[in-house]
């Protein structure tokens, strides 16, 4: 199982999602860190009703706090209640590339 697929199960058990993406975007930066240190993460999920976003973005590093003492450098985290998932336009929010990229 890869580290985007291990990610995706165990938010998929833990956080019940209403609407979950994972990816992988180790490519897309030129730090060296190897093929899964970058990840993006869009989660729309019950858990964070009444939550503000910085305690949102907390709930996430605690929960993946191992991992990113294992390798992973860097999350891209965009975290919504249903409800505010439904009020959004587009669907999963762009990344930009990192500055390293293509120079």
């Amino acid at each position: 199982m890869s580290k985007q697929q291990e990610l995706i199960a165990r938010l998929t058990a833990a956080f019940k999602p209403h609407f979950l993406v994972v990816e992988n975007e180790s490519h897309m930066h030129s730090s060296g860190r190897g093929a899964n240190s970058h990840f993006k993460i869009v989660l729309v999920s019950e858990h964070f009703d009444g939550l503000s976003k910085v305690a949102r973005h907390r709930k996430l590093y605690q929960f993946l706090a191992e991992d990113l003492a294992q390798g992973i450098h860097a999350l891209a985290l965009h975290l919504y209640t249903k409800e505010e998932w439904l009020q959004r336009e587009e669907t999963t929010p762009k990344s930009t590339n990192c500055v390293g990229v293509g120079h």
